[in-house]
């Protein structure tokens, strides 16, 4: 067995812990549970920390429980929200949790015979038959008003000028939460609940639900909210969220973010999001301060990651991707591009729409009558002549060549590219 909570302290990876929870933990092989919240049918990078940590103690020789809210998640977390969420039907959930379940495997073992592999329950299948009446009486007189309200989650959502105020549904959320927990507790042996910093107290609610109600000691350890450098919300960029799902993030868009982090992120995040040991870590970032410009610890953070995540497949497509637009690409490479990479790759390029009946056509009155690519056919020549105009990442050196569909990319597209850095799509549909 590794020591879990040394492992995480070195990566900054320990917002608060439990007095007691590292010695606890060294006793021996113990369960430990991260709940997820299904309100989509993927998760996104926000969760990955969570998850991580989930990899990190399964990894240290511990049992691993991944808790999806099929429950919790019809009412919706409190926690740092400014207002209440919508309310999912069971199908919806239903669906979600499957989806989630499948992006865990990437992460944890669930199907080898090790005894510590990694175990997903769901608190729809404890909360489904218990009723209004048996919870208020069992779970609710333990745990009192005063506590409840003590509580961030509750205090910021009230004290906020613009609050509507607090359900009755969102305020029981911490209660419905610890009782997952001595659920767990008491059916599975969970000692320690893992979450973001957000969640100490709904979870140390739970703890306290355990200790009033049987006697017995659990604990809890949250991981820092994950911010970036220059104040901006990590995981966000202006599409939105990045997703783990390769259908609502593509495996070359994934790649790109994290490659594209700032060194002092770069230096965090390596930490937090693989599984490289610190004597790894500390040469590439040793390395990477000598020559930044290099990039070399952001290249193998995005590596690391994007093969975790989706597969040494889609990493190499995601750099062969890359190399596109820094003059290192082949046609053959271009090609090998699904339809979405390629979109993605040249996003923002002109496009200009043709008819498929259109090909085959002169290069130059295309590329200077019927766009303006070029303003004359002249100019089109003369950096024809020049060697300074590509097709597909071709040189092309005849000014009377014929476009035609043995030139389409995914049998629809021609990438004209003009100089170094100008590029234009041609669509035949």
């Amino acid at each position: 067995m590794k020591n879990f909570v040394e492992e995480l302290k070195w990566r900054g990876m320990i917002h608060d812990i439990m007095p007691g929870t590292e010695e606890e933990l060294m006793k021996g092989p113990a369960g430990a549970y991260v709940g997820i919240d299904p309100t989509g049918d993927s998760l996104h990078i926000g969760h990955l920390v969570s998850i991580m940590i989930l990899k990190h103690f399964q990894n240290c020789g511990h049992k691993p429980f991944a808790l999806v809210g099929g429950a919790t998640g019809m009412i919706g977390d409190p926690s740092m929200k400014s207002a209440e969420r919508n309310l999912l039907d069971e199908n919806t959930l239903a669906h979600n949790v499957e989806c989630i379940k499948k992006q865990l495997g990437r992460f944890l073992d669930f199907t080898s015979s090790a005894p510590n592999r990694a175990e997903l329950v769901n608190n729809y299948d404890w909360m489904k038959d218990y009723t209004f009446i048996n919870f208020t009486r069992d779970i609710g007189k333990m745990i009192t008003v005063n506590y409840m309200m003590a509580k961030d989650s509750v205090k910021k959502r009230l004290s906020r000028e613009s609050s509507e105020g607090m359900s009755f549904t969102e305020f029981t959320y911490q209660l419905l939460q610890g009782y997952d927990f001595l659920y767990l507790y008491e059916h599975r042996g969970v000692k320690l609940q893992l979450g973001g910093a957000d969640q100490w107290g709904n979870i140390t609610t739970g703890t306290e639900l355990i200790r009033r109600k049987t006697g017995g000691e659990a604990f809890a350890l949250t991981c820092p909210l994950i911010t970036k450098a220059d104040g901006g919300k990590f995981g966000k960029t202006e599409k939105g969220n990045i997703w783990l799902d390769s259908e609502r993030t593509s495996p070359y868009q994934f790649y790109q973010f994290w490659l594209n982090v700032s060194d002092e992120d770069a230096e965090k995040y390596i930490k937090i999001f693989t599984m490289l040991d610190k004597e790894t870590i500390d040469a590439a970032i040793s390395s990477h301060r000598e020559c930044p410009e290099r990039r070399e610890l952001q290249k193998l953070l995005a590596k690391e990651i994007t093969v975790m995540v989706h597969s040494v497949k889609d990493y190499e497509n995601a750099v062969a991707a890359s190399e596109m637009l820094f003059g290192k690409g082949t046609e053959e490479a271009l090609k090998a591009l699904d339809e979405r990479t390629f979109l993605s790759v040249f996003d923002g390029v002109p496009q200009y729409a043709f008819q498929r009946s259109e090909l085959p056509c002169d290069i130059v009155e295309m590329l200077s009558v019927r766009t303006d690519i070029f303003p004359s056919k002249g100019e089109c020549r003369k950096l024809i002549q020049g060697n300074g105009l590509s097709i597909n990442k071709v040189k092309i050196s005849d000014t009377t060549l014929q476009l035609s569909a043995d030139h389409l990319v995914n049998d629809k597209y021609i990438l004209v590219q003009k100089g170094k850095k100008n590029y234009f799509i041609l669509k035949f549909e």
